[in-house]
């Protein structure tokens, strides 16, 4: 089943070049109040956040949801934790998964699914300097090869 089809609300574009990213989940949202309204609004930040195991829960911490602006007493806490709804057997996968060296859990995406908000989370392995290097190498020398072929094409 493909992952992550909907209205794309916020990307995390600096996830895919710190971390390679091994296999992606999408879970719901547990928000409050007026987050939503925000959300569709795409007023939201997913720059710096990251997703954490606490007692069999997966949470989602440092996810920026700007207040509603016609909201009152029931706007909410911009940066606080919110839980993520996944299926048990896949945080029980993520908690082993998670145990390991050099494996954290980042949000690549927020996107809007049937209504409901969605995170796209993927299991990640943080890529050293050099292997960052190496990846750039390679994206400029396809750029370079693509703009051949389009310039012979002409």
């Amino acid at each position: 089943m493909p992952r992550g089809n909907g209205k794309t609300l916020a990307q995390n574009k600096k996830a895919r070049h710190d971390y390679t990213i091994e296999e992606t989940f999408e879970a719901g949202v547990v928000l409050q109040g007026t987050e939503i309204k925000s959300i569709r609004n795409g007023r939201l930040n997913l720059k710096d956040s990251f997703a954490r195991i606490h007692k069999g829960e997966v949470y989602l911490h440092n996810m920026h949801i700007s207040p509603y602006e016609q909201g009152n007493i029931f706007n909410h806490d911009p940066t606080r934790a919110r839980k993520l709804l996944l299926h048990r057997k896949e945080i029980n996968q993520l908690i082993g998964q998670t145990q390991q060296k050099g494996y954290s859990l980042v949000p690549l995406k927020v996107y809007i699914k049937n209504g409901v908000a969605k995170v796209l989370i993927g299991l990640g392995k943080g890529k050293k300097k050099y292997d960052k290097r190496e990846d750039l190498k390679q994206k400029q020398q396809k750029r370079e090869i693509d703009r051949a072929i389009k310039e012979s094409l002409k």
